[in-house]
């Protein structure tokens, strides 16, 4: 367990069930049977120097805890208070995670989600709850990556999977980065102001506002990411924006034909132009024909196809896990989150979670572990654990 870590619960300076709607949360740990890479015991040094060494990222993740019975997910997400789920990340191997917040299942004011006013309270309630204590180190720079490192803490970094909320209003995209957003997706799933998102039929590409928006976002030091936009919309993006930008979390079309991955042509511009793809880990997404059951080989093996199609330099992870039951979230919220839309395609195992990733700690670890086993050098460890991330946040936010 990290050593910044004293034991704080999320909003223990206010009353449960008095100050607010308190639910019986999931375990973050040990939730499910827990899964570890078994390694030799010169493996098991070299994991050790390894998470000794280097900054860890997790370029996407959802590190909150859900209810125990998912049931009550709905009345929880509407109370408009996520609780960050601070022990599961001190048992990770993390320095750093973007935490990318309610996203399509921010439905506090409404059944649709994104609207302006109830992303701005998700910040605002979870900001205050990480000013309460000093485990997470609210991140807005590269300094704090390093304080991080240096204290056995975890940069907590804003990340929005979408722009949708802004609407037309360019200058909300200064006012979220002024709130401590570093981060954010052009579309989600739908369309929006900016671009057509991964659902549509017809993507349209970049719209006129949606050129004017990257502009900006290069501008105020906001960081780019295209994972749910359409396929045009991504390209556009990654050739009008003056910056490399992210594909943060994401698998390869080639290995499992779902609209919800992406192209080698996409994930080839993304890299030219410098970015950076990180490989996702939801459930039923990075899906292959030797691995039809999700798990860590089949996601790792997206991560072999894409390393080898763009180069080590320019892949990442970005598993998109949470402390709870991830498929009955999905199961829920398919409407929101665009779910039949965006895997339909061919047919697969449905889990009932990812083995060997069901969340951020268990993906930390294991991701690590699966490199050492498989023979990565130290360097390119690195490069994908977190340097490379930290290449592309230096041309971005300064």
């Amino acid at each position: 367990m990290k050593k910044g870590y004293k034991g704080y619960k999320s909003y223990q300076y206010l009353e449960k069930d008095k100050d607010y709607k308190g639910f019986e949360l999931a375990k973050e740990i040990d939730r499910v049977e827990p899964y570890l890479i078994p390694l030799t015991p010169e493996d098991e040094k070299r994991v050790e120097n390894i998470i000794k060494n280097n900054i860890i990222i997790s370029l996407h993740d959802h590190p909150v805890t859900t209810p125990a019975n998912i049931n009550e997910l709905l009345d929880y997400e509407r109370e408009g208070r996520e609780c960050t789920a601070y022990e599961g990340l001190a048992h990770s191997c993390l320095d750093v995670v973007f935490d990318n917040m309610m996203d399509g299942t921010c439905i506090i004011g409404s059944k649709a989600g994104w609207k302006w006013n109830d992303v701005i309270h998700d910040m605002g309630i979870r900001s205050c709850d990480i000013a309460h204590q000093d485990f997470l180190i609210r991140g807005s720079n590269l300094d704090d990556i390093y304080k991080a490192k240096r204290e056995d803490k975890i940069a907590w970094f804003i990340s929005l999977e979408s722009a949708t909320m802004i609407e037309n209003e360019l200058d909300r995209i200064d006012i979220l980065y002024g709130l401590g957003a570093r981060m954010m997706g052009i579309t989600y799933s739908e369309s929006n102001c900016l671009g057509s998102g991964l659902k549509e039929k017809n993507d349209g590409g970049l719209t006129a506002f949606g050129r004017k928006a990257v502009e900006r976002m290069n501008k105020v030091g906001m960081a780019i990411d295209v994972s749910h936009s359409g396929d045009k919309t991504a390209i556009d993006t990654i050739n009008v924006s003056s910056k490399p930008i992210f594909i943060t979390h994401i698998g390869a079309r080639a290995l499992w034909n779902m609209k919800r991955l992406k192209p080698d042509d996409v994930l080839k511009a993304c890299a030219y132009k410098g970015g950076v793809i990180g490989i996702e880990a939801a459930p039923h997404t990075t899906i292959t024909k030797n691995h039809p059951s999700h798990d860590i080989e089949s996601f790792m093996e997206h991560f072999e196809y894409i390393k080898d199609l763009v180069g080590i330099d320019h892949v990442a992870f970005g598993p998109d896990a949470l402390y709870g039951d991830h498929v009955g979230l999905h199961n829920l919220f398919s409407s929101n989150m665009s779910i039949a839309e965006n895997t339909s395609g061919e047919s697969f195992h449905k889990v009932e979670y990812v083995k060997g990733i069901e969340n951020p700690t268990e993906a930390s670890h294991n991701i690590v572990r699966w490199l050492v086993k498989h023979g990565y050098s130290e360097e390119d460890i690195a490069k994908v654990l977190g340097k490379n991330i930290i290449r592309v946040l230096k041309e971005v936010w300064y």
